[in-house]
């Protein structure tokens, strides 16, 4: 029997996920494959051909997937997440490194399987940056991809070193060998920003204060921000984020330049976003207490990225600017949800 060709979707359930699912369902051009350690909502559910339900790391697993189904896309989205990662440090590296290299090994068999290159596209993190200091963070400007590439996290360690391992993958694996192609992975990933979604309430991320202040005003719950008021770092609309990551997997792989790529849309202060959330919700109660811990994580990001080789190499342009993004995307869909659930 012929295994089904299929695109397989990692860490499905989350923000990313959910966005991603639903632009490829709409397409009606390809049959969706997920796994997660949980199973998805039912309207995300029904929407993809197979659910596996289980670890990146189980290996059993990943057999089973591998001996079903025909797999030319990967969005490798699963990862342990920033602040829960310097928590759980070792449980971080398990997931977000092992669970790479395991899927990158995944997608090396299954490209040897059917002949050709298997694209595995790779949500990276502006985390993979470390700004060694204040000074220095406000006269970097926008920072390009091999500027300042020591991060302090074990997060922005995971992702950096992940981008590493796909290059690996991409263009030296078995390169002593006397095979010939030996590497079947075409590896891209995209450095993202802080994320803001309206359809998913955020999950703990270190950029989830702009997030957080936006659902927490429309739920009528007071919200003390962790990061101080002149806080910067690049942000995205959710749609943006998904776009991007279509359009980098769509690519033909002669226009990329680079295996690694910044993207950003706007870089707001933590007192802009809140203005913002005031203007739409005027009884909103937004204060600010720091977090130490995470204040200091987030002034080890850029204040903004240049991302000028994807919109050369494969003309990312997002839609959603700062007052965009809030007043066509984040408030009306936001308020529609509480709406509704109250």
């Amino acid at each position: 029997m012929m295994r089904k060709p299929v695109v397989l979707i990692t860490g499905a359930g989350g923000e990313i996920g959910h966005g991603l699912i639903t632009r490829l369902a709409a397409s009606g051009r390809q049959r969706l494959v997920t796994l997660d350690l949980t199973r998805l909502e039912p309207e995300i559910g029904r929407l993809v051909t197979r659910e596996f339900t289980g670890s990146i790391l189980d290996q059993a697993l990943l057999e089973r997937i591998l001996a079903e189904f025909e797999i030319d896309l990967v969005f490798h989205l699963a990862a342990l997440l920033s602040t829960r990662s310097e928590f759980t440090p070792v449980m971080a590296h398990q997931v977000n490194v092992e669970g790479t290299l395991t899927l990158l090994e995944f997608a090396q068999k299954e490209g040897e399987s059917h002949g050709r290159p298997v694209i595995f596209v790779y949500p990276s993190s502006i985390a993979a940056y470390g700004l060694p200091d204040a000074e220095t963070r406000a006269a970097a400007g926008r920072v390009h991809e091999d500027q300042f590439t020591q991060p302090t996290t074990m997060y922005g360690c995971n992702k950096l070193y992940c981008e590493l391992l796909g290059t690996y993958y991409a263009r030296h694996y078995k390169q002593l060998s006397a095979a010939p192609a030996a590497s079947r992975v075409d590896f891209r990933a995209i450095r993202f920003p802080g994320l803001i979604s309206a359809a998913t309430a955020p999950s703990g991320g270190t950029s989830d204060y702009a997030p957080e202040m936006i659902h927490a005003a429309a739920r009528g719950e007071p919200y003390d921000c962790f990061v101080r008021p002149d806080t910067r770092i690049p942000f995205m609309a959710m749609p943006d984020a998904v776009e991007a990551l279509l359009k980098l997997a769509a690519a033909p792989r002669w226009q990329l330049t680079r295996t690694a790529y910044n993207i950003g849309a706007f870089n707001p202060s933590a007192e802009d976003i809140r203005a913002k959330v005031l203007q739409a919700f005027p009884d909103a109660a937004i204060g600010f207490e720091v977090d130490h811990k995470r204040q200091g994580i987030v002034d080890s990001w850029p204040e903004d990225v240049d991302d000028g080789a994807a919109r050369a190499d494969w003309h990312f342009d997002p839609s959603f600017d700062f007052a965009r993004a809030f007043d066509e995307y984040l408030m009306p869909a936001i308020r529609a949800r509480y709406a509704s659930a109250g």
